[in-house]
């Protein structure tokens, strides 16, 4: 019997993470064996660390996106696979598109014999959605980009219906992408039934490309800096407190900056558990998703920041984050290197089978 292979897009910060964690959930309930996998431009992912709390089925693809470095998502999908898996979800870098070329038709192609592809799901945010939807006339390239992530997807995974009435969004989104399925649910609270559905179903019909440009494509990778930067922290501190502290402090540069925020990560590792909290916008507060322990006298942490400042603005931002969250809990932190900022390079993939 094949395995199913469900890739996963969405813009940063749409909850892709979270919506693999409740599918994988659900998909333990149905009596299934899922694994994960996560995939980004750089390496020390908060992603992989948050996966590996519900299951120890979790692979990476990493330094670079799924579409540019198909042969080790394939090596790292059969891995999977041949240890147990029978449904693999594979969640994408935020700022890729193109997946239907360069990921779908290639799996297909070659290794159609033992896996069965799902539809290919974005994941939208809906306040995300409205700010590109202002933005779609400007001619902003990070704003094509999205639309692309958009109108190349089989299912519209609408997200975050917890937060806010979505039904102007869902007609939006059908007239835009009338082939998609348009599926409103919460990650949160764990209601992916549905997707879950689609993704165990038939495989969605494969359908022309839209024109995508690829200068632009590159262009809005580009326009975000990306930074994975982790410290050792020690003294008697609580996690939760350490990672709001440094991420208010980014969202207060961020807005005073008036940068945008793909999204900025934070986690601790300690000896008694992880705390993992979350900013997806300039001048908003951080989200808690993941608690941790009350206290710690020593704890790994990982920034994951996606933000449209160039490398070097993007490192002295990281380094104030740090030096806040140190000074508010009366802690010390150590890193063996300094941040590293970077801006992804031009997309170029193994494979593109268009249509």
């Amino acid at each position: 019997m094949r395995a199913t292979f469900c890739p996963v897009s969405g813009f940063l910060g749409a909850g892709k993470t979270t919506t693999l964690l409740a599918a994988a959930a659900e998909l333990r309930r149905r009596g299934h064996r899922p694994a994960i996998v996560t995939n980004d431009q750089g390496r020390d992912l908060v992603d992989t660390q948050l996966a590996r709390t519900v299951t120890d089925a979790v692979g990476e693809v990493l330094e670079g996106c799924f579409c540019c470095r198909f042969e080790e998502l394939a090596s790292v999908v059969t891995s999977l696979v041949a240890d147990g898996a029978d449904v693999v979800l594979a969640e994408a870098v935020g700022s890729c598109t193109d997946l239907r070329a360069t990921v779908v038709r290639p799996l297909r192609a070659h290794h159609g014999s033992s896996l069965t592809v799902a539809p290919l799901t974005t994941v939208v945010d809906p306040l995300r959605y409205r700010t590109f939807a202002r933005q779609w006339a400007s001619g902003s390239d990070t704003a094509y980009l999205y639309a692309h992530q958009l109108a190349e997807a089989d299912v519209l995974a609408v997200n975050k219906i917890d937060l806010l009435d979505v039904r102007p969004l869902l007609a939006d989104l059908a007239r835009r992408n009338p082939s998609a399925r348009v599926v409103p649910y919460s990650a949160r609270s764990g209601s992916v039934g549905a997707l879950v559905d689609l993704w165990l179903g038939e495989p969605a019909a494969d359908r022309p490309d839209g024109e995508l440009d690829y200068d632009r494509y590159a262009a809005a990778e580009a326009a975000l800096g990306w930074l994975n930067h982790s410290v050792e922290v020690w003294g008697e501190f609580t996690p939760a407190r350490w990672a709001r502290v440094a991420l208010s402090t980014l969202s207060r540069a961020c807005a005073a900056a008036d940068v945008l925020v793909g999204h900025a990560k934070v986690s601790l590792s300690s000896a008694t558990g992880l705390t993992k909290a979350s900013l997806t916008g300039a001048g908003a507060a951080p989200t808690l998703d993941v608690p941790g322990p009350a206290a710690a006298d020593f704890a790994r942490a990982v920034v994951n920041l996606r933000v449209a400042w160039p490398p070097a603005a993007l490192n002295a931002a990281c380094s104030a984050a740090i030096a806040a969250a140190d000074a508010a809990c009366g802690v010390r932190s150590s890193a063996a290197a300094p941040p590293a900022a970077f801006q992804p390079s031009y997309p170029r993939p193994t494979h593109r089978i268009a249509l």
